[in-house]
């Protein structure tokens, strides 16, 4: 059975164990093991495997110890590969933001506009896949390759905005956290789903006679005005969101044509 993951409360934190250790990794300047590692045992299929467990069961399931169960190796043969949790959490998230640029490869849609729905849809799909992201302090995340590229590609989709670069790194930051919005609503939702074993249609019709009465009432006439289909779940608020977005940044490339 597939656990919750979890989104409420922050799980871990990146860049909180050695940075030169995790930086030496992710770029590939770290020492190897050299005295007897176990046969198969590698820094991909360490990382590879914590992915997994975080994904069916949160951050939370992650440890060395579970991790030596399910590669079948002792708990300190990892800690020939890597440190600890703090430094695997590192490694594990550019992990992650690499499977858009091996989806899709280096080279990002050519418009701008085009390239702000690419980057957003591709975030979005990034945390559904892996819900554990929500719960991970990115604040001051350790760049990797990846992440580093993934900027790359970003800023090369966004450059015909002819925006200054603070201004440029904004647009990034404001497509990803409406996205990380949207994406923990969901994420939200399914959980409580999940915990309660109460489905969303049975939750809120179990509310309908109380807002009946509430709405008849006449203390909430904005409320008893809105149509029927109002909170309908069939209504796209990501891309309505979305498109919002672009409109506002529309504005300001225009803005910024005339100057």
């Amino acid at each position: 059975m597939k656990k919750t993951t979890g989104t409420g409360n922050t799980s871990a934190t990146s860049g909180s164990g050695d940075i030169g250790r995790s930086l030496e990794l992710l770029w590939g300047t770290g020492d190897r093991p050299s005295r007897g590692p176990k046969p198969g045992l590698t820094l991909d299929r360490i990382v590879a495997t914590a992915v997994g467990i975080a994904d069916a069961e949160g951050m939370d399931a992650v440890s060395m110890r579970r991790l030596s169960t399910e590669l079948g190796t002792g708990t300190m043969s990892l800690y020939r590969y890597v440190p600890g949790k703090a430094e695997l959490l590192d490694l594990m998230l550019d992990r992650v933001q690499g499977e858009p640029l091996d989806a899709a490869g280096t080279r990002g849609p050519v418009d701008w506009r085009a390239a702000v729905e690419s980057m957003a849809r591709t975030h979005l799909g990034l945390l559904r896949r892996h819900p554990w992201l929500l719960r991970i302090n990115q604040a001051r995340t350790v760049l990797g390759p990846s992440a580093v590229r993934g900027l790359e590609v970003s800023l090369a989709g966004l450059k015909g905005m002819g925006l200054r670069d603070a201004e440029l790194i904004s647009v990034i930051i404001a497509v990803q956290s409406f996205v990380v919005g949207i994406a923990r609503m969901e994420a939200e939702a399914d959980e409580a789903a999940k915990e309660t074993g109460l489905s969303h249609e049975d939750f809120w019709e179990g509310q309908r006679p109380y807002l009946e009465r509430a709405m008849a009432s006449g203390e909430f006439p904005l409320m008893a005005a809105l149509a029927e289909d109002a909170f309908s779940t069939g209504f796209d608020h990501f891309a309505f969101g979305l498109r919002r977005l672009i409109d506002g940044f529309e504005t300001l490339v225009a803005k910024r044509a005339e100057e």
